[in-house]
């Protein structure tokens, strides 16, 4: 889910000017809600069940973007739990906190994933929604995911898999193919895609009993113009690159966009999977 909350910035020539960095903004994080809610929000399910969440637990919720995750898992954990949630993006961390507003038992923060603040053994579960990929070290993520869970504890995670199946983050791909200086970040969004690697991650940051799922769904839009709308608007990480691109090139990407989903000119089914991988301390 987030682009650029996760210190990911990306470097842009835009027609010969300086290179402009792209943040994500208070605009990009209402827009993501508007765009992507409903594609996320399927898939923590998925998510929660690989942390093992249950009532009572004290559970964090790293990068928690718009705090769907962090709202799920506080249905879970009821009364006599406690979820945090936390984001490295304070206009993510706002967004999180209209969401969660008015449960005694939750907090947000603004916290980075990988030097988190709180001390060891604090947490039963930590959690974290499409965003270890974004992280500039994952492993050193991994790590402080570990440090802060009580013996027994578990860490889950989701990450993209491959561009092809991919909601909004197919898109970043296809910019790259038109302004090269975005190619490393573009690859970034599914470095975590195969299994192998992620075990290995999990493996090497101390955790045990590891398991590593995958989930797919299409999600139906009535056409490529509602699909795109969101791009054109600025919104998300995707809109956020594409809206400082030359007029040419955001013609061209659209038209690139437009092949890669199958636009035959009626409603569109988008597949997208993502991976989950948990491991216990």
């Amino acid at each position: 889910m987030l682009w650029l909350t996760r210190k990911v910035v990306f470097a842009v020539e835009i027609e010969g000017q300086d290179v402009a960095q792209l943040m994500y903004d208070a605009g990009a994080a209402a827009g993501y809600e508007r765009a992507f809610a409903r594609v996320s929000s399927h898939f923590i399910p998925f998510l929660l069940r690989a942390g093992h969440v249950a009532s009572g637990q004290r559970v964090l919720d790293v990068a928690t973007g718009t705090g769907l995750a962090a709202k799920a898992a506080l249905a879970i954990v009821g009364a006599s739990g406690h979820v945090t949630a936390a984001d490295i993006s304070p206009h993510m961390a706002a967004r999180a906190q209209e969401r969660l507003t008015g449960a005694p038992n939750v907090s947000v923060c603004v916290d980075d994933g990988q030097a988190l603040t709180f001390p060891a053994k604090t947490f039963d579960t930590v959690l974290c929604s499409l965003g270890l990929m974004f992280f500039p070290d994952p492993a050193r993520g991994l790590a402080e995911f570990h440090r802060v869970l009580r013996p027994g504890g578990r860490a889950a995670v989701s990450v993209n898999t491959v561009p092809e199946r991919s909601y909004n983050t197919r898109i970043h791909p296809i910019i790259a193919r038109h302004a090269a200086s975005l190619a490393p970040a573009a690859s970034q969004v599914f470095s975590l895609g195969d299994a192998a690697r992620l075990r290995a991650l999990y493996v090497d940051a101390g955790f045990h009993d590891v398991e590593v799922t995958t989930a797919t769904h299409h999600f139906g839009v009535q056409s490529f113009n509602e699909y795109f709308e969101h791009i054109e608007r600025g919104w998300g990480s995707a809109g956020q690159v594409f809206v400082s691109l030359p007029e040419e090139v955001k013609r061209a990407v659209r038209e690139d966009v437009r092949r890669d989903v199958g636009d035959t000119g009626g409603p569109l089914q988008i597949e997208v999977e993502y991976r989950f991988a948990s491991g216990q301390k």
